[in-house]
């Protein structure tokens, strides 16, 4: 049976309600191809770049390797979800996709992790001079990863209903500490030239980079805010349209974040040029 409670194939827009406005489910799997065929491989890339530095790699990078490992997997498994939310709808396989999905949803917790980092780099240096290990940091990273499973596994066996306030909770918490963070960046770095006549070229590059940064974190976990309140909305309204948007534009930062570190990667020649803290033995790279 179907979500519509007719047996058959099930429906490619999922509820009979969403015949009339199927808009949604449009830009929803238009997203879903564009992550198997961009984010996919740009996320392979990434790893594969991490992978291979030896020497003045970014703290950072310990976070952004986790965070495409994620995406990377979530991408992998479109064709997965398109098979079965088009034509077998079974019910084990729902089970799976929930999962991902949840995987999917918490990993904005690696984000946060890398804008903390770049934040205390920048703004707090002695502080970090103090913490550059890097086992801190897998330490960090081994606690986030407890908790994307501890929430993937509640949305995979309780269903998404029952996880949307603890979602709603998390990245209204990741968004305003991400910005938080990108601000007071772009802050010390605008102070810094205060009164001078022109910014140095390599702090101009890092200041271009987290402007970005932020444009796309607001882009992309923003419209997030709008889940809380559903009861507002018509259920046509929330499921049909709200919803599936606000999923597929959160879904579009699996590939727009590998884009964005493989370009800074490359305008640098090798060397993050903006907001990259390398781990040279005695300097800190904005």
């Amino acid at each position: 049976m179907n979500s519509s409670g007719a047996v058959g194939p099930p429906l490619w827009y999922q509820y009979q309600m969403c015949a009339v406005a199927p808009y949604g489910f449009v830009f929803y799997y238009g997203v879903k191809v564009l992550n198997l065929l961009v984010g996919a491989p740009c996320n392979g890339l990434v790893i594969w770049q991490i992978g291979a530095k030896k020497s003045d790699a970014c703290t950072s990078d310990v976070f952004i390797l986790n965070l495409a490992i994620l995406d990377a997997y979530f991408c992998l498994m479109m064709p997965t979800e398109l098979l079965n939310s088009l034509l077998l709808d079974d019910v084990r396989i729902w089970y799976l996709q929930r999962f991902s999905y949840g995987v999917k949803d918490a990993g904005v917790l690696f984000l946060v992790c890398v804008c903390v980092d770049r934040h205390t780099a920048v703004v707090h240096p002695m502080l970090f001079a103090s913490i550059r290990d890097n086992k801190i940091r897998t330490g960090i990273s081994v606690a986030a990863w407890a908790v994307i499973a501890a929430y993937a596994l509640a949305k995979c066996i309780l269903g998404s209903m029952s996880v949307n306030g603890v979602f709603s909770g998390v990245v209204l918490f990741a968004l305003a500490v991400m910005v938080l963070c990108n601000i007071s960046v772009i802050w010390v770095l605008r102070r810094s030239v205060a009164g001078k006549e022109a910014m140095h070229p390599a702090k101009k590059k890092a200041l271009k980079m987290v402007l970005i940064v932020l444009a796309i974190i607001v882009v992309n976990y923003l419209p997030p805010v709008l889940m809380p309140f559903a009861p507002y909305y018509s259920l046509m309204e929330f499921r049909c349209q709200i919803r599936i948007c606000v999923y597929s534009i959160m879904d579009l930062s699996c590939s727009v974040e590998p884009l964005l570190y493989i370009t800074k990667m490359e305008c640098a020649g090798g060397r993050g040029c903006g907001c990259c803290v390398a781990r040279t033995p005695h300097r800190v790279d904005v």
